[in-house]
Parts: structure tokens; sequence; C-alpha cells
């Protein structure tokens, strides 16, 4: 009887994830370099889908050309559901409005399977700033035409959201590009630049110790991790609304059924206690979609993101 239970459980476990008996390692690709937000979480995820699976599932690093290394790596492999991409959104829905000759189309080469975190921006000073609130972050910005706002690079989220609230506000600011959130984040602790958009989880120790001071978070709703820091619509500025949400894609010709094992599959991960809090400790959201959730959610960015900038000349480096 119990060998009976057990086969049926091995068998139930292999219906929802069809590759299993193919007995190959799962890769999830990071077109990123280890150790920054979009690796750790890829890694959380990978370490719970191994327990879930009872098979290994590695995170497999290709950073470089903007997520197009990574992105093509993942149409090379075989669409058995053995690779998965997880991607901010600069590599799916910032990219092709930045590069017309981008080697790969999300619509046709590229089929969702979950959200797995959201992931705003907040806006950070210097605690020696004076600035302790967004409208004396304006306020300071239109009296000083030289207020300066670092990015981690030319199109990215944390550039698109100082747009953002220059649109809300109509306050002008002197953009300082990086090439990474890191250098960002050292300029404003050494106090060179006024202010930085940055992710929370890149964030959240540099608050919490009080090394940088939080301004207002760009989002409909305040953080989880941070409840007491207000948005910037509660501060009364509209439409600085900024998430660079964490997503898995699989290639497009992968067959519909695995794509829903790999959803279900994620799904029961990212629930899990110890995941979640993980996660959540680490100024991540964690937020399981149904395929067609983020399908919908990166058409909206992508077309959001297309025509701001487009409306404000931005080039890519």
């Amino acid at each position: 009887m119990m060998r009976r239970t057990l086969l049926a459980a091995v068998g139930a476990m292999a219906l929802t994830f069809p590759a299993l008996a193919q007995n190959k390692v799962t890769r999830i690709v990071v077109a990123f370099a280890p150790g920054g937000p979009v690796d750790t979480v890829g890694r959380i995820l990978a370490e719970q889908l191994t327990k879930d699976l009872g098979r290994q599932v590695i995170v497999d690093n290709k950073p470089g050309a903007n997520g197009a290394i990574g992105a093509q790596d993942v149409l090379r492999s075989a669409p058995d559901g053995n690779t998965m991409w997880i991607t901010s959104v600069g590599a799916v829905a910032i990219n092709p409005a930045l590069y017309p000759d981008l080697p790969y189309n999300m619509t046709k080469d590229f089929a969702p399977v979950s959200i797995v975190v959201n992931n705003v921006e907040i806006l950070v000073v210097n605690p020696k700033n004076p600035a302790k609130s967004p409208k004396d972050f304006i306020a300071n910005a239109k009296a000083n035409p030289d207020t300066s706002v670092a990015s981690s690079g030319i199109g990215s989220i944390p550039h698109l959201a100082m747009e953002q609230l220059g649109d809300a506000t109509g306050a002008k600011f002197m953009h300082v590009p990086f090439k990474g959130a890191a250098p960002a984040i050292a300029e404003v602790l050494g106090g060179h630049v006024s202010g930085f958009f940055g992710d929370v989880p890149g964030l959240i120790s540099y608050i919490k110790s009080g090394r940088l001071t939080p301004i207002a978070v760009a989002s409909a709703k305040r953080h989880p991790a941070l409840p007491d820091i207000p948005t910037f619509e509660e501060h009364g500025f509209k439409g600085i609304d900024t998430n660079n949400w964490y997503a898995l894609f699989v290639s497009a010709k992968t067959a519909p059924d695995v794509v829903a094992s790999l959803n279900k599959s994620v799904r029961t991960a990212l629930m899990n206690p110890e995941v979640n809090a993980k996660l959540t400790s680490l100024g991540a959201d964690p937020a399981p979609s149904t395929p067609e959730e983020l399908a919908a959610i990166l058409k909206g960015d992508t077309d959001k993101w297309g025509i701001l900038i487009k409306a404000k000349q931005i080039k890519a480096e």
C-alpha cells in the first residue's frame, strides 16, 4: 500500500512538471552577473523548485548586451521547459523602444510563465540633504537647476522614474547616468548627487541603517517591507508609478501544457511561507501570476515606457 502511494505521488509530481521524465537539469537563465537582485531572487526560487520537484534547478548567469545574451541563450535551447529566463522590466518592456535592431521579439519569440516579484522604485537622498519629503525635494530642484539625480543607466527604470517625477511636478533635473546601481548609490552616499531612484531590494539595507533617507515610493501603494514610507501619490504627485518587476519567460515554441505546468510549479514555490519570507526580507514583493496576467502587464508596460522614451527622445548608450 505504501509503495503504491509513493508511486502515485511521484507520478503526480511528474504531471506537474512534464520535463521531469527527461532527467535534465533545469536552468533559470539570469541576464545579469551573480550577486545582483535578479540573481538573488532567481536563486531563492531555484532552491525551492529543486526541493518541490525533486530535481536540480540551477541559475545560469548570462550577462551582457542589456539582456540580449540571456534572451538568445534561452531561444537557442530546446523548448522543453528546462530553460527559463528570469528578467526585470528593462530587457522585455524597455529594450524594444531603446534598440530598434533588438535580436529578439517578446511577442513572437517568448511565452510568459509568471511574475515572480514586484519591485518598485524608491527615491532616496543623503541624510545630510535637507529634503525629507517629495515637496522639499521638488522645491529644492526648482530653486536649484543643478539638482542632480543619478540612475543605473540611460533608459533604465531609475532614469524613467526620474522622468516621470519631472513630468508630474514640472521640476527639471540633471540626469547623471552610471553603469549599474552600485556606483549610483555610492555617489548618493558620498553626497555627490542629490538623489537616486532605485529598486527597494538594493536600497532597503541602507534605509534601515539610516545611511540613506527615503523620500517616497514610486508605486500605487506602500511597500510591505517599508510600510511607514508614503507614496508620491499620497503626497499629491500622480503618475509616478514604477514597477521594475521580475518575471519568467520561456521560448514561444514551448508546448502550452508545459508552460501551464511551469506556472503551477512557480506559483507553488512562491506561496511557500519560507520563500515568501526570504523574498519579502530582501524588499521584493512576491507576486505570482497567470501567464495571461503577465502577458497583459508586459504589453501595458511596453506601451507605457515606449511612449515616454519616444516623448523624451531617449537614446541608448
